[in-house]
């Protein structure tokens, strides 16, 4: 008996020291737990007071931004269909803004933005996103060069204009302008820039040189042409047409009459016998570009000699519009042969298929030039 009850107390001593342990193991891991939370809490509390400087030390300069109202001028080209993000890198690069994302913030908050148009610009170094963003959409901040050529300016008049406007040098224009490959000048044009040059306003970036403004130019009159419908193989005889009619007529009205006069007179075997006797091809011929041909323009003999020479002359004569080129393709029936025009200032023009009616009609305009011609 006394052995049994022996090993109860055993057992019962055992359980006790085991109830012990784990309730020790309890405690241990109440506390583990408890000093994990409390460290996991020490360190978020501490990334999210530290955050801002640790990101400010490692953060790019693309958040940053100027203040102020900015130092010197800098003059900066937008390519055409540049985004926010593209435009923002070329400031960034050219010390405008001090960090791309600064323009990108800027421009996404401003609902104009998406006016910004291609071009050069004057802007400050050193302004905020948002000032620049302001000088993109001012037009006073536009740091381009305007060139216009008039319609019938002819190759010399528009070197001249380039000198003056772009102010490039003479001799550099002279240059550009004989080295017609480098133009980009068709085959079509036999090396001849006349009249491969459309009356156009010219819009270029500071700096931009002879070679490269000629170019651009040809190109417009390439790509006009290519777009008109006409016949490639047509391009060259129909500016040469087109060019006499800009010289001669300076209305709309009468363009595609003076295109039928001119096939009237290249066909006829009758009273003119293929000469056109245009007064415009004479003073061209005598490097001269406004007035009445004189006795002796007109005995000189030279290929733009429409008086001496029959058929077209040797090239075009100026630089006609688009308009005009178009408007000698298909010229309206008539059978005239003469044209005059009576009025300067009024552009009235009479039309007639003889000479002694022409005669009358030269008559009147003489008249209103003796009385007008200061």
């Amino acid at each position: 008996m006394t052995d049994f009850f022996a090993g109860d107390e055993n057992r019962v001593n055992d359980s006790s020291r085991n109830a012990r342990k784990r309730s020790r193991r309890r405690r241990r891991q109440i506390r583990s737990a408890a000093f994990l939370a409390l460290v996991t809490g020490l360190v978020v509390f501490a990334a999210v007071v530290s955050w801002p400087y640790v990101s400010s030390m490692f953060s790019s300069t693309s958040e940053e931004d100027f203040t102020g109202s900015g130092t010197e001028s800098v003059v900066i080209t937008i390519p055409k269909g540049a985004s926010g993000s593209a435009i923002g890198k070329i400031l960034e690069e050219k010390g405008v803004v001090a960090s791309q994302s600064a323009f990108v913030e800027a421009f996404n908050a401003n609902p104009r933005s998406g006016s910004i148009q291609p071009g050069s610009y004057a802007l400050k170094k050193k302004i905020s996103g948002a000032d620049a963003v302001a000088a993109l959409l001012d037009p006073a901040s536009k740091a381009e060069i305007k060139v216009t050529i008039p319609e019938g300016f002819t190759v010399k008049q528009v070197k001249d204009r380039l000198v003056n406007v772009l102010g490039v040098e003479q001799a550099a224009v002279d240059k550009a302008a004989s080295d017609t490959a480098s133009l980009g000048l068709p085959a079509e044009a036999k090396g001849n820039l006349e009249g491969w040059i459309p009356p156009l306003t010219y819009t270029f970036a500071p700096g931009t040189n002879a070679q490269e403004a000629l170019k651009q130019m040809v190109a417009k009159r390439v790509k006009e042409l290519e777009s008109s419908g006409i016949a490639r193989d047509q391009w060259e005889r129909q500016i040469i047409v087109a060019s006499i009619v800009q010289r001669e007529v300076s209305w709309s009205d009468h363009y595609a009459q003076v295109a039928r006069v001119i096939e009237n007179r290249l066909n006829d075997k009758s009273q003119v016998h293929g000469y056109l006797q245009m007064d415009s091809t004479v003073m061209y011929g005598v490097g001269k570009t406004s007035g009445i041909p004189t006795n002796a323009d007109i005995q000189n003999d030279n290929p733009y000699n429409t008086y001496k020479h029959p058929g077209l002359p040797a090239g075009p004569i100026s630089s006609p519009s688009i308009d005009v080129i178009k408007a000698t393709v298909n010229p309206p029936a008539g059978d005239w042969l003469y044209f005059v025009t009576v009025n300067l200032d009024t552009g009235e023009t009479k039309f007639s298929n003889s000479l002694e009616e022409h005669n009358k009609n030269v008559q009147e305009f003489r008249q209103w030039y003796a009385a007008n011609k200061k």
